[in-house]
């Protein structure tokens, strides 16, 4: 859902996953919103999910969802993007995250999603955020800037000293330099074997134990 700056709600939309986890959908409502926005735009993303926060913004190591939350990362990168986290369900708490909620909540229980101009159609009228705000120390609220450093390329260079160009995965390494993602058998000259195989062994290596 997209607010103006006086926190009133423009347009949004729902949508439904299916069998996936709450993990999962939220950080398939930043890929979506980050989508529906041209990139000049400054962001400032509410959201109640730290994971999903965390994850993008380098806090925590992604053990799963790695591609989505590169993808994301690609995304945000260049951007001028704030991460906001608002404590969710409370009864004074961010009037546009409990908006949010409720609209998830109805796609859920549809089965399908929905856009929508303005106010969310489920709602005759949409209250808006408090006259006055709470203060950025409050425990409830807790904002990230996204490093306009954040690399859209591995941060590896190649056996020839250049740069890769390669998509990062959530490391910020590529497939190819990311020891996650390689073989990492011993071989005979007793070093680990870098093959990129997207976990597990290599051909060459695949009766080594994991």
């Amino acid at each position: 859902m997209l607010a103006d700056a006086e926190g009133t709600p423009c347009q949004g939309a729902s949508g439904f996953l299916g069998d996936a986890t709450n993990n999962v959908g939220e950080l398939t409502a930043v890929a979506e919103l980050l989508k529906a926005t041209a990139p000049v735009v400054p962001l400032e993303i509410r959201i109640d999910s730290q994971y999903a926060m965390n994850v993008v913004t380098g806090g925590y190591r992604a053990a799963k969802n790695r591609e989505l939350v590169a993808r994301i990362r690609r995304m945000v990168s260049g951007r001028d993007v704030v991460f906001t986290w608002v404590r969710a369900h409370q009864d004074d708490g961010d009037m546009l995250n409990a908006i949010a909620d409720q609209t998830a909540d109805q796609a859920v229980a549809n089965r399908h999603g929905q856009t929508w101009t303005g106010s969310p159609p489920s709602m005759s009228t949409t209250p808006s955020l408090p006259a006055t705000p709470r203060p950025t120390d409050s425990p409830d609220i807790r904002s990230i800037r996204v490093a306009a450093t954040t690399p859209a390329r591995c941060r590896a260079t190649t056996k020839t000293g250049k740069p890769c160009t390669i998509d990062p995965r959530p490391s910020e390494l590529c497939h190819v330099h990311d020891p996650q993602v390689q073989c990492q058998a011993i071989t005979r000259t007793g070093r680990r074997c870098t093959v990129a195989t997207g976990g597990g062994r290599c051909p060459r290596h695949r009766d080594q134990l994991l």
